[in-house]
């Protein structure tokens, strides 16, 4: 029983060309009945983590090229909501060139990262078991992105966190954002402002990590064309 859901799974979250409910079952009767391919619960394991391997490679790569935060609107990592007062106040003050380059350093260092987390996906997805791989088809769209957020998280915080503090360092974030923060601090009866500016990057680059790796599931989801490896077809060419 558990065989025939399994892979009824891989070809329902992977989408293949059916287009209907009769059309659906059709290909299902034709996996169960073509002896030619081989097929195992072991090989759909594998094709499945290596579908998901590749999905979440493919948007570490995304977001860890130049401008890969910096140039996407929708991740972009903006100066800590705290730091909207001081920004404004100095641009007013003709420092819009220091601001900005204080948010690109920002997104410079969460770009430098990010190319980190891909051995942290590759652990999570080797270790999942059919069970987790069942679950994910009963959730949403965005499910394998929910287990691997869950099951990541904690392990990218700490493995970020320090990378993060040398990336700051090294693209001179550090130093534009306590330039910033001294300039400010000096205008009187401003609220002085010092956030945790490792923690704030660390955050909001593990969060527009995971909005690319879902991305990326749903490419996998909905558009199988891309089978490179021998797995994968003899898995989802059924």
């Amino acid at each position: 029983m558990r065989k025939i859901l399994f892979l009824s799974f891989i070809i329902i979250v992977f989408g293949s060309s059916l287009n209907s409910n009769a059309q659906l079952l059709k290909g299902i009767k034709k996996v169960f009945s073509s002896k030619s391919t081989g097929l195992t619960e072991q090989d759909a394991a594998s094709g499945i983590k290596e579908a998901l391997i590749k999905g979440t490679s493919e948007g570490v790569q995304v977001v860890s090229k130049l401008d890969g935060y910096f140039g996407n609107p929708e991740i972009k990592i903006p100066l800590p909501s705290e730091a909207n007062a001081m920004a404004k106040r100095l641009r007013s003050m003709g420092m819009g060139k220091q601001v900005d380059q204080a948010v690109l350093s920002l997104n410079r260092a969460a770009e430098d990262a990010a190319k980190e987390a891909k051995p942290i996906f590759v652990a999570a997805i080797t270790n999942m078991t059919i069970t987790d791989a069942l679950n994910i088809v009963k959730g949403k769209d965005d499910a394998a992105t929910q287990y691997l957020q869950k099951s990541t998280s904690p392990e990218l915080n700490k493995k970020f966190q320090p990378i993060i503090k040398t990336s700051l360092d090294k693209v001179d974030a550090t130093k534009y954002w306590t330039d910033l923060a001294n300039i400010y601090n000096k205008i009187p009866f401003v609220t002085k402002i010092n956030p945790n500016l490792t923690e704030y990057v660390t955050g909001k680059a593990i969060d527009g990590l995971f909005v690319m790796i879902a991305k990326e599931e749903l490419k996998i989801r909905k558009d199988p064309v891309a089978r490179t490896s021998e797995i994968l077809r003899k898995v989802f060419g059924n």
